[in-house]
């Protein structure tokens, strides 16, 4: 038996798609474009479109606080459970938090 295989976007078939009629789109400029100041809550929204800094699959859904930036991309604080990670991704994958 071959094992199958457990590649970075394992099971991400649902979970990484674009709706019907998003697909194709480029996302808004004002989400590309907008600047995050350290210490604001955002939330981790993978868009498949854009492979560049994707974070893993565990961590979309998920909200963090922006802790600093490396480059274009922004370092991000998330606790799974009671772990601390830092995700670094670009703007594309993120979203401001309402609220």
């Amino acid at each position: 038996m071959v094992k199958a295989p457990r590649g970075y976007r394992h099971r991400t078939r649902k979970l990484l798609r674009k709706k019907v009629r998003e697909k194709g789109a480029v996302p808004k400029l004002s989400v590309i474009l907008r600047e995050y100041k350290i210490g604001e809550k955002v939330a981790i929204k993978i868009d498949p479109s854009f492979h560049y800094a994707m974070p893993h699959r565990r961590f979309h859904g998920l909200t963090g606080t922006i802790i600093g930036r490396r480059g274009r991309a922004y370092l991000i604080e998330v606790y799974l459970g009671n772990k601390r990670k830092i995700v670094i991704t670009t703007p594309e994958h993120i979203r401001p938090l309402n609220g």
